[in-house]
């Protein structure tokens, strides 16, 4: 098993983003240390002005139900999964400095879940010994 994951996170689809809030609980309850690079549209939902996330067309009526099965369960936001998982253990929030310049955005507006702003170069730099996923 490798020593942590590695998770790039580059849809801002609310099924991905929710999967990623999962994965980071889960790697954190086993104490694996996580580190999730944020790029492409996902990169908007972790400025502190956020948009709703969306359901893709095509998902719409199982989105609806999925949400509203979770709501039963008492499932926290993907938000908060990822608040959670970094009370948890060692989970570290990157976002790509290239995409958040293409986007037009500065420092100043990345939402404090964020622990750095970087380049995809040192995120691979950290990726040696993870598992790195795509979603």
């Amino acid at each position: 098993m490798s020593k942590g994951l590695g998770i790039v996170l580059y849809s801002g689809r609310a099924d991905t983003l929710v999967l990623a809030g999962v994965l980071a609980q889960t790697a954190a309850n086993f104490d694996m240390p996580v580190r999730i690079f944020v790029t492409s549209f996902a990169t908007p939902y972790f400025m502190k002005e956020k948009p709703e996330p969306k359901v893709p067309e095509e998902f719409k009526e199982w989105g609806q139900k999925m949400f509203e099965g979770m709501a039963k369960m008492g499932a926290k936001s993907w938000y908060d999964m990822l608040k959670e998982a970094k009370e948890l253990g060692d989970v570290k929030i990157m976002v790509c400095s290239m995409t958040m310049e293409a986007l037009g955005y500065s420092e100043d507006q990345v939402d404090p879940i964020v622990d750095k702003v970087v380049g995809a170069a040192t995120f691979l730099a950290e990726m040696a010994d993870f598992e790195v996923i795509f979603v």
